[in-house]
């Protein structure tokens, strides 16, 4: 199935196929509940879902924090065990707790000294991870797109699975995946083109 430019080709989350060297997880009563959310804000899918099982996801845009519901419901349907990166200020309290559980990271932006080395590190550590960044970085538009995420694929050596956002026609889309053998620059370059050009959209 691939990227369309209409509604024809999307499925509910639930059609989405699963490979089988994704890492996955049993939400249990949160994948109704992550049915339930798509269904009601009419939230669909479309293209071919990655069957790797380690690489770094870059999801974009970052424009509200529906981007974190979104985002979740769909986890919760696909039954995807991932890990993701926050703001540490949303890691305290119960949230934290929450956040962790999902598999959330505490970064301090403020301080970003030896974060991909750390983060090839874990991939070396493990034999499945799906790391998902936005590298939008900020809900602000027009920012700047970050190059973490594809100096974190080049130290572990593992592809990128660019995965869009289109609040105009509530679609998630999934991109081929890609190897980050690119010069930082060009390659972020790159996957921010195929994102914004495939159907990313920001939430108006």
């Amino acid at each position: 199935m691939g990227t369309a430019s209409g509604t024809e080709r999307c499925v509910p989350a639930e059609a989405v196929r699963i490979g089988t060297a994704v890492p996955r997880r049993n939400y249990g009563w949160l994948r109704a509940l992550g049915r339930w959310v798509l269904k009601a804000m009419r939230w669909r899918a479309e293209g071919d879902f990655a069957d790797h099982p380690r690489l770094v996801v870059a999801l974009a845009p970052h424009s509200s924090n529906w981007d974190f519901v979104v985002g979740a419901a769909f986890l919760f349907v696909l039954g995807v065990r991932v890990a993701f990166i926050g703001k540490h200020t949303l890691f305290r309290g119960p949230l934290g707790a929450f956040m962790r559980w999902l598999g959330g990271i505490p970064v301090d932006r403020s301080r970003p000294e030896g974060f991909a080395e750390a983060m090839a590190t874990a991939f070396n550590s493990r034999d499945q991870l799906w790391l998902v960044i936005a590298p939008d970085g900020t809900r602000r538009h027009g920012a700047e797109f970050k190059s973490g995420f594809y100096r974190i694929a080049q130290a572990a050596n593992v592809p990128i699975f660019p995965i869009y956002l289109n609040y105009r026609r509530r679609t998630t889309g999934f991109l081929p995946v890609l190897d980050a053998d690119m010069d930082v620059a060009a390659g972020v370059e790159h996957v921010r083109h195929l994102l914004y050009s495939h159907g990313a959209r920001r939430q108006e």
